[in-house]
């Protein structure tokens, strides 16, 4: 067990007067359009914080909310654990309270903003996306997608989507039933691409690691350039 990587504070869901806790980038122009950053099942990690401070340094305002209080891991059977015991339902309502903040922020600009989610976050994004409707224009899934009978009514957002084709959590059949209902709900197919690569072939702090830098930048530069064209 472990700290997460803390750095702002900002309201919780409305009425529960509660506070919470992430990772907040600015860009270098002091503006730019906002990015919400979902963690993965071992918490706001150092990973986590890194991809924040990445997207920053692109030009956007990012924001990664920690979903776990404080606490990260990186033993698969905690890690596991702290999934379970983070209702769905619940995280949904920090992610809206989150979007609140990264909307009304003096940083970000435009009313709408992009999410982007690893693992448990990809999942998570895209219900995200559904929630909120227009207020999220983008959503990037990395290696993860919400249950298989998911109904995606309601999603606005364009859809880009990172998938290992060695992936054996997440089978391309699995992600391809994914991308029709989502074509269906929304009336666009969304971007998918698989990579010759594992699962979580982004995270370069994962043990064992199953990290490619070689498809992780090819599929980085494709976030980028997804988000500028529908955020910038």
């Amino acid at each position: 067990m472990g700290a997460a990587r803390q750095n702002t504070s900002f309201p919780g869901p409305a009425g529960t007067g509660s506070t919470l806790h992430g990772h907040l980038a600015l860009p270098p122009a002091g503006l730019g359009p906002g990015v919400l950053v979902v963690q993965e099942w071992w918490g706001l990690t150092r990973h986590v914080a890194d991809l924040t401070d990445r997207l920053a340094a692109a030009g956007f305002t990012a924001l990664a909310p920690d979903l776990y209080g404080g606490t990260v891991t990186h033993d698969r059977d905690e890690a596991a654990r702290m999934k379970r015991e983070l209702p769905v339902e619940h995280a949904a309502e920090q992610l809206a309270a989150a979007v609140d903040h990264l909307l009304a922020h003096p940083a970000t600009v435009g009313d709408a903003i992009g999410v982007a989610g690893f693992c448990m976050g990809g999942g998570l994004a895209l219900r995200l996306a559904v929630r909120e409707g227009d207020r999220i224009a983008a959503a990037v899934p990395f290696y993860g997608l919400p249950d298989p009978d998911y109904r995606y009514d309601g999603l606005t957002a364009h859809v880009l989507g990172h998938f290992g084709e060695q992936d054996a959590s997440l089978p391309v059949p699995v992600v391809d039933e994914a991308a029709a209902r989502i074509g269906e709900a929304t009336g666009r197919r969304p971007e998918i691409h698989f990579y010759p690569a594992g699962h979580a072939f982004l995270n370069d702090e994962k043990t064992p690691s199953t990290y490619d830098p070689l498809q992780a930048e090819i599929a980085w530069r494709r976030t980028l350039s997804f988000l500028w064209g529908h955020l910038g």
